[in-house]
C-alpha cells in the first residue's frame, strides 16, 4: 500500500461551510441519501443543505468547500478564498485526514458567498 493511501485510509469526503466563525463539517456516510451526489460517494451543497441548514439563509450564503480523494488516496480540499487557513487543523479532524491535503482555493463562481457579492 502507498504511504499517501496508508495515511488517509479513514478519510472521507464530504462538504462543509463556514457558519459564524465555525466550521459545519459533514464527512459522507450517506445518513442522508437526498443530499447524496450523483457519484454517489458524497454529498452536494445545496441538497444537504436543506436538511442541515442552521440559519434561514440560502446554501451559498457562507464560505464553503470541499473535500475529494484522489486515485492515489490523496486528500483535495477545494475551498472558498473565504475560507482561512486556521480552519485547516478542524477541516482535517473533520474529515479523518492524517496526511498533509492538497488545498485549492476555488476562486470560481461556484464556491462565491455572500462576501463575493458585496
Amino acid at each position: 500500500m502507498k504511504e499517501t493511501e496508508t495515511e488517509n485510509r479513514h478519510a472521507k469526503r464530504g462538504v462543509f461551510w463556514v457558519v459564524d466563525g465555525a466550521l459545519l463539517a459533514f464527512p459522507f456516510d450517506g445518513a442522508i441519501p437526498e443530499a447524496t451526489a450523483k457519484s454517489g460517494n458524497t454529498y452536494t451543497h445545496k441538497r444537504l443543505w436543506e436538511h442541515v441548514k442552521p440559519h434561514n439563509k440560502p446554501f451559498d450564503y457562507y464560505p464553503r468547500g470541499r473535500v475529494e480523494l484522489n486515485a492515489r488516496g490523496e486528500a483535495v480540499i477545494y475551498m472558498s478564498p473565504h475560507v482561512g487557513e486556521a480552519f485547516l487543523p478542524a477541516i482535517k479532524t473533520a474529515f479523518g485526514l492524517t496526511g498533509e491535503p492538497v488545498v485549492k482555493y476555488d476562486h470560481s463562481e461556484h464556491y462565491n458567498c455572500h462576501l463575493d457579492k458585496s
